[in-house]
């Protein structure tokens, strides 16, 4: 709920009678220490003037119109990076230049200090542009490597800005962090280090930003934006305005203040593996995905070329369990259009939430905490602009889902969802799925929603235990895909059992307690694999008793398959498949015999399924690889 309270905080030559509803006079200053202020209306800091945030404290604003603060003062706020230098961070500041006339005004590298005491700070270096390493101390940025990205789909259209103070207010920028370590406590009570190792503290000091603040999106792009705000504010609240979806969980659009339908309703968070090396073709990593109603799907890690595009050579994947929903202050992401038009924050979605809370993620940063939160946890009570009651609000997310994991090539991970709740479709909503981050990778493992032709990485839809969801497989060249269950997530007790049904062998393959296996030619598989909860056909997949009931055999010296039939089983059919799914031998009513020979000296090079079945329609399926000596 909305509290207006001020704790803990000093006062300093503030004049009440000022126009502005918060107005610090030249030479005075506010410190707040681990708290909040709410300011209705605007907040005016004179030249001189300066408004210190300490220990985690946060600037709440009421007001509903564009930006209003005014002011030639400074705020002053910290936060830290989370990588070194040879790494980005996503970045969108809460100040911008502290110019006199109200509104909200640009943002440059040059807005950014060195902490050295408790309201004292030095200003970072900039660095010639030649140089690519900053340092920690004495601070100095490389402003080669910050960069906008506004309506675009192709590395190649990342703006440069350098030290320029040309970042909008709600642009996002990438700067890459420091070397070196900095043991400096700028606050003794709070005892945090400006940086230990890859992780370095900042002060911003400028006009904070307030107000509704609109950046440009274009249909199918990618724009570059973040929390531009100096408060945390409630991601979920941005998304379900901006991206209009089911109104299960959060109720209509209207109710978080905006019904536009200018994005499509995921934020995409960069993460990135520390390579220690500037050039493109080293870099490794990829976007995790976020949703309000899936929640956070970690990052698939990707190399790059030169150009920026995909490598077909995937590296192990993000392992960051981010609980977005409360973006911390300076926190980038990027959004993508779903038509002409723009992508609004607005003051009704600030909270007072601190980094330190225990469902917070600090910018961007992997962490070891599971992602599978309690689901009978609320929340305390959470201070905001637009009166929640987030003590009726769970925690963890209404859908429960299947985390389900591919293993590429013995090198690499792909990861999707699937996720249940009543009154989700089986099409695509906005705000519940992921669509894929790029259809240009080559190599990929999907959900298919009715109704487009996308790739998702995550789909909410209806529970039906008797019901198929169809998922698919893509690749440039041959690709070796091994894909289970790798975690139930938010209280998912729907089913015991999870399969993967291939509906052109009719094989059913138990990722639950095994794993699906297969090497897929280059091509896209649409319509012939799902996800199911039953096995129907009753085909087994995984060791037990009746998978013993046959040994498969293949000598290729002599171009022949051997079937033993251990148990003298009385064999109802023996079926030959190659990687594709096409039948390459079929042979029925073969009585109970101790073995069964068949020629494969005409058959190409490759790995094929053998299913076995039974009389009494047990199903047994092994696969044989085929090649010629």
């Amino acid at each position: 709920m909305k509290r207006k309270i001020l704790s803990f905080v000093a006062f300093f030559g503030l004049a009440s009678m000022a126009n502005a509803q918060m107005y610090v006079s030249p030479g005075s200053y506010v410190f707040m220490n681990n708290q909040y202020m709410y300011v209705t209306q605007d907040v005016n800091i004179q030249g001189t003037g300066n408004f210190y945030l300490r220990n985690t404290s946060q600037l709440l604003q009421g007001g509903t119109g564009a930006g209003a603060n005014a002011g030639a003062g400074d705020l002053s706020v910290f936060q830290e990076g989370t990588v070194n230098n040879f790494q980005y961070n996503y970045w969108c500041s809460p100040v911008g230049a502290p110019l006199a006339a109200a509104g909200n005004n640009p943002f440059g590298i040059t807005r950014l200090y060195r902490p050295t005491g408790l309201t004292a700070s030095t200003a970072a270096t900039i660095l010639p542009t030649s140089n690519y390493n900053g340092t920690s101390n004495p601070l100095a940025i490389a402003p080669y490597w910050i960069w906008k990205f506004i309506t675009s789909s192709t590395y190649a259209q990342w703006v440069s800005v350098g030290s320029a103070s040309t970042i909008n207010v709600g642009e996002g920028f990438t700067m890459k962090g420091t070397s070196g370590t900095d043991n400096t406590i700028a606050q003794v009570a709070e005892n945090v280090q400006n940086n230990t190792g890859s992780r370095q503290r900042y002060d911003f000091r400028g006009k904070p930003n307030d107000g509704t603040i609109s950046v440009a999106v274009s249909n199918g792009n990618f724009t570059l934006v973040g929390n531009p705000y100096p408060s945390a504010v409630d991601l979920n609240m941005y998304l379900r305005a901006n991206a209009p979806g089911p109104d299960l969980l959060w109720g209509t659009a209207d109710d978080v203040g905006l019904n536009n339908t200018s994005i499509d309703g995921t934020a995409y968070f960069w993460e990135q593996v520390a390579v220690n090396s500037h050039y493109l073709n080293q870099y490794e990593g990829g976007y995790g995905t976020y949703t309000p109603g899936s929640g956070y799907t970690p990052a698939d890690f990707w190399n790059y070329n030169g150009d920026g595009t995909y490598n077909v050579n995937l590296v192990p994947a993000g392992t960051a369990n981010l609980h977005l929903r409360f973006t911390p202050i300076g926190q980038g992401f990027m959004v993508r259009g779903d038509g002409a038009g723009t992508a609004t924050m607005r003051n009704s979605y600030r909270v007072f939430r601190r980094e330190t809370d225990v469902d917070a993620t600090p910018l961007a940063r992997s962490t070891t905490e599971s992602s599978s939160i309690d689901s009978d946890l609320f929340y305390d009570e959470i201070p905001n602009v637009a009166g929640t009651d987030y003590t009726t609000q769970r925690v963890n997310y209404y859908a429960p889902q299947i985390a389900l994991v591919a293993f590429i090539n013995d090198g690499g991970y792909l990861f999707n969802r699937l996720g249940f709740a009543n009154g989700y479709s089986d099409g695509f909503e906005k705000g519940a799925d992921t669509p894929g981050v790029n259809a240009a990778n080559p190599i990929s493992f999907y959900q298919v929603l009715e109704g487009t032709t996308n790739e998702f990485r995550t789909s909410l839809t209806s529970f039906d235990i008797d019901k198929g969801y169809p998922i698919g497989f893509r690749c440039d060249s041959q690709t070796r895909f091994q894909v289970r269950v790798s975690e139930y997530l938010y209280g998912f007790d729907l089913s015991d059992e999870v399969f993967i049904h291939d509906k052109l062998t009719d094989i059913y393959y138990d990722i639950k307690n095994g794993v699906f296996d297969m090497t897929l030619p280059a091509g896209d598989n649409k319509t012939r694999f799902e996800i199911t909860f039953k096995n129907t056909g009753g085909t087994l997949t995984t060791p037990d008793e009746a998978n013993n009931m046959f040994a498969v055999v293949q000598n290729n010296e002599q171009g022949m398959l051997t079937i033993l039939n251990t148990y003298k089983k009385d064999i109802k059919s023996i079926t030959l498949y190659d990687i594709t799914g096409k039948l390459i031998l079929n042979k029925e009513n073969l009585g109970n015999n101790d073995s069964y020979q068949f020629a494969t000296g005409a058959l190409s090079d490759g790995v094929y399924v053998v299913k076995a079945t039974t009389a009494d329609n047990i199903n047994v399926s092994k696969k044989v690889s085929i090649y010629k000596k």
